[in-house]
């Protein structure tokens, strides 16, 4: 049987010891594939438009700075949505004129440090945009500034990551009664204000309705440069959203189908008159992801076998908390790291985490597993490990990027070793144990 690149990733892991009893979770990414991804994205835009076309990647998806090195270095650069993130962008390397700015709730000291860098920012509302007045009145920028529409379109599967409802909180809600024209007035009051932003949604946004958003966006954009007398608008942000299959290691739908499906309903934004910013996330990273967790112990209750792991909410609390909308896959390997064959049995798949609804799998049908086996997660490079959820203090997993080389081995790098127990009781206040015991002192208690 030929194995696949997971499956050898797999096997390598245990045999280096990645995962063990002493590690017994860990996290790979497949680097070659995040190169491969990335690549694809450029291509795709590239078959149908000259105009120059900015992809930063969505910082949220996956927040590890030596990801975000690798994809600046693929010639990506970041949308980043709080402090925290543009931190992770510049440590990554990734420059000012290659990072977006997008939050609903950026701070005044946001804005002005964003504006300082000359970071590309989207204002999402009419308020943020007078907060922008202020700052561009008291100090010239070189940052592109743009606002945010909700072309309010409608909902996909997923309400959560549907941004483009009658009520979401995101933008400038354009059906609104007279939010588009007060829209094109703010743009034509301020000259400096060059982009458009819309952002339809993620998982469960179909395609077409994707497409419909940016439609709405594109003519919004056209009238307002039609009133303008000019090109004020020269640069339309499409957002990003593109849907990931987690059903299969097959990858659909793809970048290129999504570019062709804009270029014909909206020719018009592909002509060169408009340079193109995207933020995909899930999209780029799902696919080149998993989760390795040894097996503890195997129990039978209710005639309905049980494994239990030590993966489980703390790497996957989409997953544990809305399963209907989060399905994964769960691959079986032996404690050697090789593929299980064989009869399958229908069983559970549960975490570490003290309580009942930490599943990672419900009567998934898989071959019989036992105490040591190792179960795979895929797809689990956005949104998943990366994102740790301390639940019963559970530590933040290694997470290990892997290539295949020339002579058929596979290579690993850290991207991130795992949580230390003084780590765990350091940003949980351990060097302040004595802060509500102590009696505070009368000056402190005065002010207080």
């Amino acid at each position: 049987m030929t194995l696949s690149v997971r499956d050898r990733a797999v096997r390598a892991a245990v045999e280096h010891g990645l995962l063990s009893p002493a590690e017994p979770v860990t996290a790979l990414l497949d680097t070659a594939g995040i190169r491969a991804s990335a690549a694809a994205l450029t291509s795709a835009f590239a078959a149908v438009t000259d105009a120059p076309v900015l992809h930063a990647f969505a910082v949220k998806a996956c927040p590890l700075v030596p990801v975000l090195r690798l994809l600046h270095e693929a010639g990506l650069g970041a949308e980043v949505a709080s402090p925290g993130e543009l931190a992770l962008a510049r440590a990554a390397g990734v420059p000012a004129a290659r990072t977006v700015l997008d939050s609903p709730a950026k701070t005044p000291e946001e804005l002005r440090h964003a504006l300082a860098l000359g970071i590309a920012v989207n204002a999402d509302n009419l308020q943020e945009l007078a907060r922008l007045d202020a700052l561009v009145a008291a100090r010239p920028t070189a940052s592109p500034l743009g606002l945010r529409v909700n072309p309010q379109v409608g909902a996909g599967t997923i309400d959560a990551l549907s941004t483009a409802t009658p009520t979401s909180k995101f933008g400038v809600a354009l059906r609104d009664e007279g939010a588009r024209e007060a829209v094109v007035q703010a743009y034509l009051d301020r000259p400096w204000l060059t982009r458009l932003h819309t952002h339809t949604g993620s998982q469960g946004i179909p395609l077409a309705l994707m497409a419909e958003g940016v439609a709405a966006g594109y003519a919004l954009a056209e009238e307002i440069n039609a009133k303008a007398g000019r090109q004020q608008i020269d640069t339309f942000d499409i957002g990003g959203g593109l849907p990931v299959n987690f059903a299969s290691d097959e990858e659909t739908p793809t970048h290129a189908e999504y570019a062709r499906l804009l270029a014909a309903t909206v020719p018009g934004l592909f002509d060169g008159r408009y340079a193109l910013v995207t933020e995909f996330g899930r999209s780029l990273l799902a696919k080149h992801g998993t989760v390795l967790a040894r097996v503890e112990y195997t129990k039978t209750s209710g005639g309905r076998p049980i494994a239990v792991t030590h993966a489980g909410v703390q790497i996957a609390a989409r997953t544990v908390y809305v399963p209907g909308a989060w399905p994964l896959r769960i691959l079986a390997y032996d404690a050697e790291g090789r593929r299980r064959t064989g009869d399958e049995v229908v069983q559970d798949v549960a975490g570490p985490a003290c309580f009942a609804g930490d599943l990672l799998a419900t009567g998934r049908a898989l071959p019989p597993l036992r105490p040591g086996d190792v179960v795979a997660v895929p797809d689990t490079g956005a949104y998943y490990f990366a994102h740790h959820y301390a639940y019963n203090s559970l530590p933040r997993p290694a997470v290990h990027g892997f290539t295949p080389t020339d002579d058929g081995s596979i290579a690993f790098s850290t991207v991130r070793p795992a949580q230390s127990l003084d780590e765990i009781v350091a940003e949980s206040g351990g060097a302040h144990a004595d802060a509500l015991v102590r009696a505070p002192a009368p000056d402190a208690a005065m002010e207080a």
